[in-house]
C-alpha cells in the first residue's frame, strides 16, 4: 500500500475557503480518478515558523503504479484548480510513503 501525502500551508486569508474547497471537492475530485481508496484529512498542529496554517492530506493506493497513473493522467489539471484558486498564498508539498506494516490497539 502506498499513502501519497499532500502537506499544505495556507495564509490565514484563504484558510476558511481552503478548507470548505477541500472538504466539498477537491478530496472528492482527487478520489472520482478511481485510483485511490481512502482519503484522510488532518491539521497539522505544530506552529510553522512561516506562519499561516497547516494541512496534511493522506491519500491510500495500491502500489506505486497506480500513483505514478495518477500523476500523468489527473495531477496536472487537479493540481492547477487550486493554484488558480489560491496562487501564492498556499504553498504545498508532496511525500510518498510505503506501508510496511499497521500495528493496533488491543483494548
Amino acid at each position: 500500500m502506498i499513502i501519497y501525502n499532500v502537506t499544505s500551508n495556507l495564509e490565514e486569508s484563504i484558510h476558511e475557503r481552503w478548507l470548505h474547497w477541500m472538504q466539498t471537492k477537491h478530496i472528492t475530485d482527487v478520489l472520482a480518478t478511481g485510483k485511490f481508496t481512502a482519503a484522510r484529512l488532518a491539521r497539522v498542529l505544530i506552529d510553522e515558523e512561516m506562519g499561516g496554517v497547516t494541512y496534511a492530506v493522506q491519500y491510500t493506493t495500491d502500489c506505486k503504479e497506480t500513483l505514478q497513473r495518477y500523476y500523468d493522467e489527473d495531477a496536472p489539471r487537479l493540481r492547477e484548480e487550486g493554484h488558480r484558486m489560491f496562487g501564492d498564498k498556499m504553498i504545498a508539498f508532496r511525500t510518498e510513503l510505503e506501508v510496511l506494516s499497521d500495528h493496533f490497539s488491543v483494548e
